[in-house]
Formats: structure tokens, sequence, C-alpha cells
């Protein structure tokens, strides 16, 4: 995940509304991301697979991954490394929580 800077945080989701070992899709402006609760360790990919497009926070979190509802591309929740291909990756971005409250570090 990348270093937090002093960009804003922005409340993107409540704790409860991202049960352990599930994922979540989120929504800033036209942007998806996919919110990723593994063992309790919030993280944030970007939401669309570099397959075709799926939906990743549509998907579900299995062993650290998330896997694609479209056509079952994994992705590791922590890096977004692809687990065929590691040299494949979505955007990792960084997450803080504060109270139940989830918040997304975006550009």
């Amino acid at each position: 995940m990348r270093k937090m800077d002093n960009m804003a945080l922005i409340k993107v989701a409540a704790l409860p509304d991202l049960p352990e070992n599930s994922v979540l899709e989120v929504s800033i402006g036209d942007d998806l991301y996919a919110l990723c609760n593994v063992g309790g360790t919030i993280t944030a990919l970007t939401g669309v697979c570099l397959h075709q497009g799926g939906p990743l926070g549509q998907g579900n979190v299995v062993d650290g991954r998330v896997v694609c509802p479209w056509h079952a591309w994994e992705f590791d929740c922590r890096t977004g490394a692809n687990t065929e291909d590691p040299s494949e990756c979505v955007a990792t971005f960084p997450v803080k929580v504060e109270g139940d409250n989830i918040l997304l570090q975006v550009p």
C-alpha cells in the first residue's frame, strides 16, 4: 500500500458494511474501488479488473485475494498483484480506520 501523506482522506464506508473476509464496492466520482477486509485488515484496490473491466468490488475474498465475479481473475488484497502473473497489478490505495469509519486516500 502507498504511504499516507497530507492528502485528504474520504469516508467511504462503515466497518459494519464490510464483514471479515469480504469485499465492498465504493465509488468516488466516476472511480470505483474495492475495499477488502482480510482477517480484520482493511485494504483498498482499484475496483476494475485488468482482464475485461469486471467489478472487483462485487466479487469475493478467498484466502486474502479478491476474485473478480466475471472471469475469476484473482488479485492479492494487500499488494494488488494478480495471482497468476504478479507483474499484472491493480493499484492499491491507503486506508485508515477511525472508529467505525473507513477512510480512503485517493489521488
